[in-house]
């Protein structure tokens, strides 16, 4: 299994450049967090609960979550970032 310094290459180059590096790799883990939403979701169309089928499982409903509330950390992290170099 490859590193993840190795799978993101391009888009951390780019976005290291764009953003400084510290911001970059936040973008980049937003990026990889949103696509792994995507995923779970487009599994919980298939991976149904037995209580109720328009609801995803229950297992897939709390990675949803995590990941969801992962990405709103990051995304708070960046904002402070942002606010900082803001004021100075």
């Amino acid at each position: 299994m490859a590193s993840v310094f190795d799978d993101q290459r391009d888009s951390l180059e780019k976005h290291e450049f764009m953003m400084g590096v510290p911001r970059g790799r936040l973008a980049v883990t937003l990026d990889m967090i949103t696509d792994a939403l995507i995923l779970v979701g487009q599994h919980g169309v298939y991976c149904t609960s037995a209580r109720n089928p328009t609801q995803p499982a229950l297992d897939l409903q709390t990675v949803l979550q995590q990941l969801t509330g992962a990405k709103e950390l990051i995304q708070s992290v960046m904002e402070e970032f942002a606010s900082k170099s803001d004021s100075k």
